[in-house]
């Protein structure tokens, strides 16, 4: 792996921890202080803003932004539009399989992050 790759995965990684932040965050309040009790209700919510949070900082200081900040936001919205539904039903899966709620959360945010970091790496950001 090249240095400015390297560099620009640990950047990645580093603003989707905060965004994890923000994701556990709002998800803890919505389940545990709120009491939603369908995994569903406080999952996407709290991914929604998990993903302006990290498109809004791995635009600006991770990759080189294009220009068209329309276009990057809808080939995001795209990813989410598969991601959402798949990492709902996953976790309503394991939820009813008896995993507990917060091991089924850190799984999805795995896997949310190193799969978004592929997509906007060589769908969204490619180098021309």
């Amino acid at each position: 792996m090249k240095k400015k790759e390297l560099i620009q995965a640990l950047k990645f990684t580093l603003f989707s921890l905060s965004a994890g932040i923000v994701q556990a965050g709002s998800f803890a309040i919505l389940h545990d202080v709120l009491g939603l009790e369908s995994y569903w209700l406080s999952h996407v919510p709290s991914l929604i803003l998990s993903v302006l949070w990290n498109f809004t900082f791995n635009r600006k200081y991770t990759f080189k932004p294009t220009g068209h900040v329309v276009r990057d936001m809808l080939l995001v919205a795209l990813f989410y539009a598969v991601f959402t539904p798949a990492s709902t039903w996953l976790g309503n899966w394991l939820e009813g399989m008896g995993w507990h709620d917060w091991l089924v959360q850190v799984v999805v945010m795995c896997t949310n992050l190193v799969t978004e970091f592929l997509f906007q790496k060589f769908v969204v950001y490619k180098e021309k």
